[in-house]
């Protein structure tokens, strides 16, 4: 697989070039490591591309998985504590998970334990690999990578999304790298509050 377009935001790839340009490099190296057609074994069942072979999520998912795990990129996870009092919700929100509890408690309220959950992460970098339905790009982008970062476990997150070429080969309902460039754009130049950077990858 190649890199086909790039977008850095809040400074995401800047930050990357002069700060972690060993994990940098080593990204760049697994995506040309990733040979997409060996993942094209989905036979699409859809009216539209029926019978088509078309590249499997899975499988990409897998050969990513494979090669950064070799790399110790490993999956990290943030437990924190929610109500449905806002004032507590705003009072705990930076606060750890036990002290979130606590103090929830205290007020008399009901805590709710939840978590994020990323699938690589090493030296504050976070890395999702997303093949999956636009909505998880959105939870990614708008949730998951916002939550590492205002928990101080990462300083920047990189989302990496087939371009549309590649998404027309796959099933029905995948995220690509012009609609969620689209989506971050449109948001403004602060939203989401976190360094990010979108990679849109080509087979």
């Amino acid at each position: 697989m190649k890199i086909a377009q790039m977008y850095s935001h809040l400074n995401g790839l800047e930050y990357l070039l002069v700060h972690k340009k060993s994990l940098w490099k080593e990204i760049k190296e697994v995506i040309t490591s990733i040979d997409a057609r060996c993942c094209r074994t989905k036979v699409s069942k859809e009216k539209t591309k029926h019978g088509k072979l078309l590249f499997s999520p899975i499988e990409m998912n897998n050969s990513f998985q494979t090669e950064l795990t070799q790399r110790n990129w490993n999956e990290s996870r943030v437990n924190y504590w929610v109500t449905a009092d806002e004032k507590l919700i705003r009072q705990t929100l930076t606060k750890t998970a036990n002290e979130q509890k606590a103090e929830i408690e205290a007020a008399g309220a009901k805590p709710i334990f939840s978590y994020n959950q990323t699938d690589f992460v090493k030296d504050r970098v976070a890395l999702e690999v997303q093949f999956g339905k636009y909505s998880f790009v959105a939870y990614d982008l708008f949730v998951k990578h916002l939550a590492f970062f205002v928990r101080d476990e990462i300083d920047v997150g990189i989302e990496l999304l087939a371009m549309k070429s590649l998404q027309q080969e796959m099933s029905s309902g995948v995220g690509y790298y012009e609609g969620e460039l689209y989506n971050v754009i449109r948001n403004g130049r602060g939203v989401p509050a976190v360094p990010l950077v979108l990679v849109g990858v080509e087979a």
